[in-house]
């Protein structure tokens, strides 16, 4: 036997016993649509897995740089992901702890001289042994102001990320324009992102999908009126203003159940029924400022 194939090593084994197999099954179940970003995060996880088995041979070109940027618009999972990837690194060894920090511009800058460098730290301080999530990152940098401070924290964490890199992963996320544009004005933390994903937007049918999970997880239904309305109203929330994907759908759910709710108190005095209890009506639906027009043009 040559030395090659005495130094070999099960690669299936080795998928098995990092388990990060139940991370990427989670995805693949819990993520509708979203395809192109779970076909990256199980690459990146086989790229991870892969340079840990050539280190165990001596094989190891360095310390892979993990940091990244999450670009998508609003509600597009780009948290929920940033959770997955924490757990998946964790798993394979390279954060101590897996946990995740979510922050804003606001938790890393200081409204005067001398507090975003503590700030900063302390955020940093936290995160370490996982993973520092920094959402619409893009805020750190406003070179229209010469009296931000944000350029401070932006020094902090190029400092961090390469010299701590075995110990914290960065995640930027935010608007995909904004997002080039900072990493344009910032080439050294350009040069320090490995991984840049980009998350679409879901169709409507996905957005469809993902309120009928959001509803069976909260144990409410939809007859085929609601079930025909609520497509309708997902349709058309789209073309409007501030739309946030799954957050915007999550927020409609709230307000058909608080319709659902109001409309069963004003039964009092009669029984209600368990599917009373769990149904949402069209009419709980249709009452949205979205079909504002159709209930204006009836009268």
């Amino acid at each position: 036997m040559n030395n090659g194939q005495a130094q070999a090593l099960d690669l299936d084994a080795a998928f098995r016993e990092s388990q990060i197999g139940e991370v990427l099954d989670g995805l693949e179940r819990d993520l509708i649509g979203l395809e192109p970003v779970k076909s990256r995060i199980r690459d990146i996880a086989a790229l991870l897995l892969v340079d840990k088995l050539r280190a165990s041979l001596g094989l190891s070109t360095g310390a892979p740089s993990l940091h990244m940027s999450f670009t998508g618009n609003p509600g597009t999972g780009k948290t929920t992901v940033a959770l997955r990837m924490a757990e998946i690194l964790h798993r394979l060894g390279y954060v101590r702890k897996g946990h995740l920090v979510s922050v804003t511009r606001d938790d890393l800058v200081g409204q005067y001289i001398g507090h975003t460098a503590p700030k900063t730290k302390e955020v940093l301080k936290r995160a370490m042994g996982g993973v520092l999530f920094i959402d619409e990152a893009y805020y750190l940098y406003r070179p229209e102001n010469e009296r931000d401070y944000g350029q401070e924290a932006i020094e902090i964490l190029l400092q961090v990320m390469e010299n701590q890199r075995e110990d914290l992963v960065v995640i930027f996320a935010g608007y995909k324009d904004r997002m080039d544009t900072f990493f344009r004005s910032n080439p050294g933390m350009s040069s320090r992102v490995a991984h840049h994903i980009d998350f679409p937007d879901y169709t409507p049918a996905e957005l469809h999908s993902i309120a009928a999970l959001m509803l069976q997880q909260m144990h409410y239904r939809l007859n085929q009126q609601s079930d025909e309305a609520l497509l309708e109203y997902i349709e058309r929330r789209i073309q409007q203003p501030h739309f946030a994907n799954a957050r915007s759908v999550r927020n409609a759910l709230d307000r058909a159940r608080l319709r659902q709710a109001s409309r069963l108190f004003e039964r009092r005095g009669g029984l209600i029924s368990k599917e009373d209890l769990m149904t949402i009506e069209a009419a709980d639906i249709r009452a949205s400022r979205v079909f504002a027009n159709d209930r204006n043009e009836s009268k």
